[in-house]
């Protein structure tokens, strides 16, 4: 096992739950696991050690919620500004085209940005798998993230409900239940990794209450529990996604995932900015990338 020892730091901030700071000590590394931290650590002749003098370390931050690809299209001036509905429609003609090779360095560009500004985990949503390119999207992002030494939690995105069938997405980028379900096991199968320090591992993640179906929603729930895998979805982002559920579903955003068993330790939602009171006090564990950001300045308090 391969000993990394970085030296006479200046200041360690632990953030642990004592919140203790040491001063000029040494942490011990084997692999991926801290070994010890204390002053003067001896070591063996094969231990790398990296003088850390002057230096302050401080624990890796963890991203909850990424959109790795979207890196490629920041700059589109068509779709600046504009609400989420009209963007993701605007942006839906440019990621019906997204190709293999876009996904692989748009990943890179992603993890480069997070681990240049402390970030050492990350999870990605990634739902776009256009019809007419490779179903191995969330392979090539994993390839991506190993070769850059990134710890990744990839989650496996879908829609299923296209605008033909009153979904927000185009058929371009909608895939059949029976393709996704399968995918989503082939991908568990092959690099879901329960070890404690696991740098794989994955999720299951439809993409949001108006572009999968219920049914779609009820057998990922279904599957992410039987292989004890975590779940991921958009939620409570927009007044327009409020408006959407309770008109197709009679549901507000957070009662439908309530109805599909989607709340608890082993899921987590992105944004969660319109919950009211009494969804807050019901979400028994549920993990929120919370967001404040999108919501509106003119909806703000």
């Amino acid at each position: 096992m391969k000993l990394i020892l970085l030296k006479n730091i200046n200041y360690i901030f632990t953030f642990n739950d004592k919140e203790e700071i040491f001063r000029e000590c040494d942490i011990l590394i084997e692999d991926n696991k801290i070994l010890n931290i204390s002053k003067d650590i001896k070591v063996e002749n094969d231990t790398e050690i990296i003088d850390c003098k002057s230096l302050t370390a401080i624990p890796g931050f963890v991203n909850t919620h990424h959109h790795l690809y979207q890196t490629l299209f920041r700059g589109i001036k068509e779709v600046q500004e504009l609400p989420l509905f009209p963007w993701l429609i605007g942006l839906y003609e440019f990621w019906k085209n997204i190709t293999e090779e876009a996904v692989y360095y748009g990943a890179l560009v992603g993890f480069s940005e997070l681990l240049r500004t402390g970030c050492t985990l990350t999870s990605d949503h990634h739902y776009v798998f256009p019809i007419n390119q490779s179903t191995t999207l969330i392979d090539t992002q994993i390839k991506a993230a190993c070769e850059i030494g990134i710890r990744f939690h990839a989650t496996r995105g879908s829609m299923s409900l296209g605008k033909d069938l009153g979904g927000l997405p185009p058929t371009e980028v909608v895939q059949s239940e029976d393709e996704i379900l399968k995918d989503c096991e082939r991908l568990i199968n092959k690099y879901h990794n329960e070890r404690p320090f696991a740098m794989t591992r994955i999720a299951l993640a439809p993409c949001s209450p108006f572009s999968v179906t219920k049914n779609l929603l009820w057998e990922t729930k279904n599957l992410a529990r039987k292989k004890s895998v975590m779940l991921h979805t958009h939620l409570a982002e927009t007044l327009a996604e409020e408006k959407y559920c309770i008109e197709k579903y009679n549901r507000r955003p957070f009662e439908l995932m309530e109805e599909l068993e989607w709340v608890g330790n082993d899921v987590w939602y992105a944004h969660g900015i319109y919950f009211n009171d009494d969804e807050i006090k019901n979400l028994k564990g549920t993990g929120i990338a919370h967001c404040p950001s999108s919501k509106p300045p003119s909806t703000r308090p």
